[in-house]
């Protein structure tokens, strides 16, 4: 089987080294001259160019570019390819993008693996990215059942626990646990860099380490792709950070009342609810 991945960055190019590893033929494609070179140096590919007509042969294409340019790269895809070929994409929110290609191509599958790192372009791709890792498929009624089949054989070959939902249950969740964190994390860096006496902002950035560090990883990352997040799923992430407010406000009345029983209470919910985000065991039905 022949595969095309159009976008040879993170997650483009650790597509290519996982499915490569299981013996499929990949084909990239990539705006760059020197990134598709290094993608061939690195064994990301078979064979790659900035030309989609490489893609000529594919099976399957996995369009993995930002969000904004999916549907600009299935039309100068479409007349290239196969009947046949099935189209898939990696972007982090689904109705958008599914609403938008399904009318353009029949045979396409809306998908997000739930993987990456701060890193970005084909030098931060990485083996195993997306093993043990979630992987969602979100195909509607008229999405052809054997395209959805083709798609969730291959993404389950990288060891992926693969979910399937609806394009909006796709985009509530991944608000709550993917774009909410984004824009929560960049206002908590925002927040401490408002601390106005300069000997204290220092301390505070001299003290900096793991609690700060893991609480504000997501919030220093691409922030072009954290503009896509709320441009894409503008509904969704205006309910969740709406919820959070609520939930801060909350924390702020009971500290101004010195009800520190309730926050004690509040904060063991916290802390026992956390774990039902992070167990690994739990099954989704």
């Amino acid at each position: 089987m022949n595969i095309g991945i159009v976008g040879l960055g993170l997650i483009g190019g650790s597509l290519g080294l996982d499915l490569r590893a299981c013996g499929y033929r990949v084909l990239g494609v990539s705006r760059q001259q020197l990134t598709c070179q290094r993608a061939i140096e690195r064994g990301i590919v078979d064979d790659a160019s900035i030309d989609l007509k490489l893609l000529a042969t594919a099976d399957v294409v996995f369009v993995c570019t930002p969000i904004a340019a999916i549907t600009i790269i299935v039309q100068q895809l479409i007349p290239h390819l196969g009947d046949q070929t099935v189209i898939t994409d990696v972007g982090s929110t689904k109705k958008a993008v599914v609403e938008a290609i399904t009318p353009l191509w029949s045979n396409f599958v809306g998908g997000h693996p739930m993987a990456g790192t701060e890193e970005s372009g084909i030098d931060a791709a990485l083996s195993n990215l997306f093993a043990n890792k979630p992987y969602l498929l979100t195909p509607i009624e008229t999405t052809p059942p054997d395209a959805v089949k083709m798609v969730e054989k291959l993404v389950r070959s990288l060891t992926t626990k693969v979910y399937i939902c609806s394009p909006e249950d796709h985009d509530r969740a991944v608000a709550w646990i993917s774009h909410l964190p984004v824009m929560v994390s960049h206002s908590l860096i925002d927040a401490c860099t408002r601390e106005t006496n300069p000997m204290v902002l220092q301390l505070a950035q001299a003290m900096a380490s793991s609690g700060f560090r893991d609480t504000t990883r997501v919030g220093g990352g691409n922030p072009e792709l954290g503009m896509m997040m709320a441009r894409y799923n503008k509904h969704s992430l205006l309910r969740s950070l709406g919820a959070y407010r609520q939930s801060l406000d909350q924390i702020i009345e009971l500290v101004e009342q010195e009800d520190w029983q309730a926050l004690t209470a509040k904060l063991q919910h916290g802390k026992c609810q956390r774990a039902e985000f992070l167990d690994s065991k739990k099954k989704y039905v």
